[in-house]
């Protein structure tokens, strides 16, 4: 399927771009296309990604039926998450944007990306509460 303008983006596509091209969830498919993975497996594949967010990523692929999560009642309780056939059928499109990206994406584009990465993740989360109390103190009536 060929896109000759915006006008004719199918919303297929468009929901389709949105939901592999989400960040962290290339990857985590990319590692469940070896097989099933436990969640420290997966966290350990993408290891820039917080546990809140590779379950969120996990429950959305699941939700969305690329992903299946299997408990296994044993002591201790062990999950397992594995891809669908609909989330194994992204293998030759994952292959093809990776094709793509080795002859397309240069070390001066990789810096970049990372780069702002960087700039995205490392965002002083702490100091801002910690900005934000400090504000609050002030602005609050001195109690007596």
């Amino acid at each position: 399927m060929r896109m000759s303008d915006a006008g004719d983006l199918c919303p297929r596509f468009h929901v389709a771009v949105e939901l592999i091209g989400g960040r962290w969830t290339g990857a985590i498919i990319n590692r469940l296309l070896a097989g099933r993975a436990r969640f420290n497996e997966l966290r350990a594949a993408v290891p820039e990604i917080s546990d809140r967010m590779l379950s969120e990523r996990l429950r959305g692929l699941e939700i969305e039926g690329l992903v299946t999560r299997t408990v296994v009642p044993e002591t201790p309780v062990r999950v397992e998450y594995e891809l669908t056939s609909k989330g194994r059928a992204l293998q030759d499109s994952l292959d093809a944007i990776g094709k793509w990206a080795s002859r397309w994406i240069s070390e001066e584009d990789l810096a970049r990306a990372t780069g702002a990465v960087a700039k995205v993740t490392s965002a002083p989360r702490d100091r801002s509460r910690a900005t934000a109390r400090a504000i609050a103190r002030t602005k609050a009536p001195k109690r007596r």
